[in-house]
């Protein structure tokens, strides 16, 4: 009779102290508003010898298809993550970007827009101390580069300098020609030889180098006019270019005034 009476003593004493620390558990983790996007499972923790320009690591893909649905560049998305680590929230562009709290060696970030929550997730502590990342092995893959086509399908007149992105396609834009640099002659795959400058092109947004083959050379000059149609924006260097290839085109609007 004793024994059966200390047993259940002995299992309610154990009971309440587990409700007491599932109490206290959800009391220190602050919940997560209603209807927000948790993106729980999108980075993978690794090792300390792990090569993050691999693609391999899913957070990096998210963040970086946010990116351009945001219209904001990867490494500055990254680079305000790092800022909002260390002094609680910063701005980028017209995002807001939160840290939350820290939870197994991940940091939680909350992502507002015009006071509209966009998405809150988790990234490792690891990775925000990381200085090695490529941001532009993670800009082309097939996810993002169709997310980047059906938001450049809208038929614009123009796109501005400054909303120029890595792996844009069927890119318009009007912009004064700066400067023509002397072309150079370089050989091509198929054994031929070929003229190529790199042009500066500015709107009043910024400028750009603007990729220019053998008759394009000699058919714009400083302070040209330009319209471009067609073309797509790659890196050189890690500095943005303008790219024509076979479809692209470029015409004078309104030659030099002298």
């Amino acid at each position: 009779m004793k024994k059966c009476l200390f047993l259940g003593c002995l299992a309610y004493i154990v009971n309440s102290a587990l409700v007491h620390n599932c109490r206290i558990i959800q009391e220190r983790v602050k919940p997560a508003p209603k209807n927000i996007l948790f993106q729980d499972n999108f980075w993978q923790t690794t090792s300390e010898g792990e090569n993050l320009n691999r693609k391999k690591t899913t957070i990096m893909e998210y963040l970086a298809f946010l990116s351009v649905k945001q219209g904001i560049y990867l490494s500055e998305l990254y680079q305000a993550m790092v800022v909002a680590r260390e002094k609680g929230k910063t701005t980028c562009q017209n995002l807001l970007v939160e840290y939350r709290c820290s939870l197994k060696n991940e940091a939680i970030f909350l992502i507002t827009k015009d006071t509209k929550v966009i998405v809150q997730f988790r990234v490792a502590e690891e990775l925000l101390r990381r200085k090695d990342i490529c941001f532009e092995n993670w800009m082309d893959t097939d996810k993002i580069r169709r997310q980047m086509n059906r938001q450049n399908t809208s038929p614009k007149l123009s796109t501005l300098v400054q909303d120029l992105r890595y792996g844009m396609k069927k890119v318009n834009i009007e912009a004064k020609v700066l400067e023509t640099p002397t072309p150079s002659t370089v050989q091509t795959r198929y054994g031929n030889s070929a003229k190529v400058t790199n042009a500066w092109i500015a709107d009043e947004t910024g400028k750009i180098k603007l990729c220019l083959w053998n008759e394009q050379v000699d058919f714009v000059t400083v302070g040209d006019t330009v319209q471009i149609k067609n073309a797509s924006v790659s890196t050189f260097k890690g500095e943005r270019q303008l790219r024509l290839g076979k479809t692209g085109t470029v015409s004078v609007l309104q030659n030099r005034v002298d």
